[in-house]
């Protein structure tokens, strides 16, 4: 049995989701500054591009070794512009689960490039790798995220009380945790049924293809 992921990239009508490369540096770091970043994220802050090169360079590569997950850099077809990531991490390959994100940089919100990357990912998942669930776990006031979810067809399942960190910005400038609460939402193969045609009815193909 398959227990790690191939090195795949993804295609849609406007994104190409591939590995992490290190040209990308300066782009993750900068995206990884974000205030919406740090403040809904782990991430160091601030996050310098030494750091986004071990990302790329040694995190990234390891967890996919490993068979813990898959980190994928999301860009534009026509421009090659990072625009996100998406990362899929907890991977149970008895069970044929992973547990899916995405980040979307500020320069490139709006564009519905977060749903359009997650929906592409878990078609992939499902379709190429076989795989039965995707879990995904949003603060609970991160309502961007949650609005992603709701999009590519998850269900939301319970709230996972008091499980989530986020950050607030403190007076001085700097950084606090926030403790909050975990929304859990799951994906199956058959809810997947019916997105399509919703993208198609906000003006873009819901198609992705693999290689």
């Amino acid at each position: 049995m398959t227990t790690t992921f191939p090195d795949v990239s993804i295609s849609t009508e406007r994104l190409v989701l591939r590995a992490l490369e290190p040209e990308d540096a300066p782009a993750l770091a900068e995206m990884m500054n974000d205030e919406m970043v740090a403040a809904w994220t782990a991430v160091p802050q601030p996050f310098s591009e030494d750091a986004a090169r071990t990302w790329i360079n040694e995190y990234a590569p390891a967890e996919r070794t490993a068979g813990r997950g898959l980190d994928l850099a999301v860009t534009e077809f026509l421009t090659q512009r990072l625009v996100g990531v998406v990362q899929l991490a907890k991977t149970n390959w008895r069970v044929r689960s992973t547990e899916l994100s995405y980040i979307v940089a500020p320069w490139a919100r709006g564009e519905g490039y977060a749903s359009e990357a997650a929906l592409a990912t878990a078609q992939w998942l499902f379709r190429d790798r076989e795989f039965e669930r995707i879990e995904l776990r949003t603060a609970a006031d991160n309502t961007a995220s949650q609005q992603v979810a709701q999009k590519i067809g998850c269900i939301s399942e319970g709230v996972l009380r008091n499980a989530c960190i986020a950050r607030t910005r403190t007076e001085d400038g700097g950084w606090a945790d926030l403790r909050t609460d975990y929304i859990v939402w799951s994906l199956l193969p058959e809810d997947l049924e019916g997105v399509a045609d919703q993208f198609a009815e906000a003006g873009y193909s819901s198609f992705a293809d693999w290689s």
